[in-house]
């Protein structure tokens, strides 16, 4: 039967997949929570939820630096990947061998679509369902309008997310106005966030781990905002992790 992904790609999957490989960690996690841990057999080595999925699981790499050869001896019939967190050359080598279904995620919307179609595929249709509607149900609360900021996610050039972002979505969500206009991940320098005069500064736990000493840096340079180190995964992963994202944003 063919699938279509959420690049427009019409993606063949014969049957229920019994074998499935992930490569993002946030879809990796919501493979599991949909019950289907017995069918993954191969993760990156940066899926760490639950914890014991590295150990258990076979690694087949990096999200951007697939192992071809142990993906091979898995067999899979259904690897699951994302466009932003992938990188294209690789999985263009694997969709010439496998069935390989891409996610594209920028909004909320675009998550609970993510979520019910990766349940249609696996023949988990009705545990997907109610996990859309669970965090729709979730997301429908109105958080404070906390004010401006910016959000960094690298320290070493200085990177934040822009425009067109999960993270941007997920910001608005929890009552920030992103002050960055460019799209995507641009580089800033230290300088154009003082001009940019944010009430906050987010310093992400990932992909660059943000410490209290970048905090106490960034505290002295912008004595104004106030600097906030936040869980990277509340704004960034978009499988079953965002059913916490609406607590944590009212503690921030």
């Amino acid at each position: 039967m063919y699938y279509r992904d959420q690049m427009d790609r019409k993606v063949w999957i014969e049957k229920i997949p019994k074998r499935i490989v992930s490569l993002v960690p946030s879809q990796t996690e919501l493979l599991l929570d949909l019950g289907l841990e017995d069918r993954q057999v191969g993760v990156t080595k940066f899926c760490v939820h639950p914890s014991r999925i590295k150990k258990e699981k076979t690694i087949i790499g990096g999200t951007k630096q697939f192992r071809f050869d142990v993906i091979k001896e898995l067999r899979p019939d259904l690897i699951i990947g994302n466009k932003e967190e992938n990188y294209k050359e690789g999985i263009e080598r694997l969709a010439k061998d496998y069935p390989v279904w891409m996610s594209d995620v920028f909004k909320l919307e675009d998550a609970l679509e993510m979520i019910r179609e990766v349940g249609l595929i696996t023949g988990k249709e009705q545990e997907a369902y109610n996990i859309a509607k669970s965090l729709a149900e979730k997301f429908k609360q109105t958080f404070p309008q906390r004010g401006t900021a910016v959000y960094l996610i690298w320290q070493e050039p200085i990177m934040v997310a822009g425009k067109n972002t999960f993270i941007n979505n997920m910001m608005r969500k929890a009552g920030f106005k992103n002050l960055i206009e460019e799209e995507r991940y641009p580089s800033i320098s230290l300088e154009e966030i003082i001009l940019l005069d944010p009430d906050y500064v987010l310093l992400s736990s990932e992909p660059f781990p943000f410490k209290e000493k970048h905090m106490d840096f960034f505290k002295k340079a912008i004595p104004r905002a106030r600097v906030k180190l936040v869980d990277g995964e509340m704004f960034s992963w978009y499988g079953t992790r965002l059913l916490q994202a609406p607590e944590y944003f009212k503690s921030i």
